[in-house]
């Protein structure tokens, strides 16, 4: 059967690359606040945070948005919600798994390449949860070399991600990053999708699930409240800078608080009594 992975032209893989940069970037901002945190609290916070960004933006939503472009000629397809669902609760787990591994505590290459080995197999594990989720009347095939390669890609790309989690900084590094993340994470993708082949499998009815339309809404308005949280995070949370200005200022007050001679104190009521009877009397 004839399959399309660019239903809709440009359009979908164009905004599946823009939202893997957008994750990829707010993740890697995420991951400099980690090493910028004093406690374990707060790390363990900044590495949820980017478990988000790129399991939940970069990764998951990249995939979806790049399914609607997917279409089978002359057949319609539906999702499992349960199955979709999963899929992205697998992609956040297995990043933030990854993450912590990765970047909690002291980093060394050993903890980078066993992080990017769980978070790469999880993600691929999530990238066949959600085509499974797909329903269609067609038998689905998968070419077994192609799923090897998407798989490896996901590993290295995962890898490489996490290097880059523990060592990039400052802005120009970031951005640089994030592009190349997603050009990895969308290799992957389209790599595993081109894996995929339907056969004629007619069974009764049509197929049970949502349509994309359905789930398209809910996906863009949880998209577009985990970006905004994300940024607001990373706005009204001090940075390195910020933290080096204000001590500056309390070192400049308190030098300036030492240097100020104290003030006289106030006198006493007694004191001001006996400084009245002291006074010389005018005489008429």
């Amino acid at each position: 059967m004839e399959i399309h992975h660019f239903e809709y032209g440009w359009i979908t893989p164009t905004l599946s690359y823009a939202l893997s940069v957008l994750g990829s970037l707010l993740g890697l901002t995420c991951a400099v606040r980690v090493r910028e945190a004093t406690t374990s609290a707060q790390r363990a916070w900044w590495l949820m945070l980017a478990a988000w960004a790129i399991g939940g933006t970069a990764i998951w939503s990249m995939h979806f948005m790049a399914m609607l472009g997917f279409s089978v000629v002359g057949h319609q397809i539906r999702y499992d919600v349960a199955l979709t669902a999963a899929s992205a609760v697998i992609a956040v787990a297995v990043v933030g798994v990854g993450l912590f591994i990765a970047a909690l505590g002291r980093p060394s290459i050993v903890k980078i390449l066993l992080g990017g080995l769980f978070a790469g197999l999880g993600v691929a594990a999530m990238h066949y949860t959600g085509m499974a989720a797909m329903r269609v009347e067609a038998r689905i095939d998968y070419d077994t070399t192609r799923v090897a390669l998407s798989t490896a890609i996901a590993v290295v790309a995962a890898t490489v991600a996490l290097w880059l989690v523990v060592n990039v900084k400052g802005a120009l590094a970031i951005g640089a990053s994030a592009l190349v993340m997603g050009v990895a994470v969308n290799g992957m993708h389209f790599t595993g999708m081109s894996a995929m082949s339907a056969h004629e499998h007619p069974t009764p009815g049509d197929p049970s699930g949502a349509t994309a339309s359905n789930l398209l809404v809910p996906i863009i308005l949880a998209v577009i409240l985990v970006v905004i949280a994300l940024i607001y995070a990373v706005l009204a949370a001090p940075n390195e800078e910020d933290r080096a200005g204000a001590a500056y200022l309390d070192a400049r007050i308190a030098d300036r608080l030492s240097n100020t001679p104290a003030p006289e104190p106030p006198p006493s009521p007694h004191g001001l009594a006996a400084r009245r009877t002291n006074l010389p009397t005018r005489r008429p």
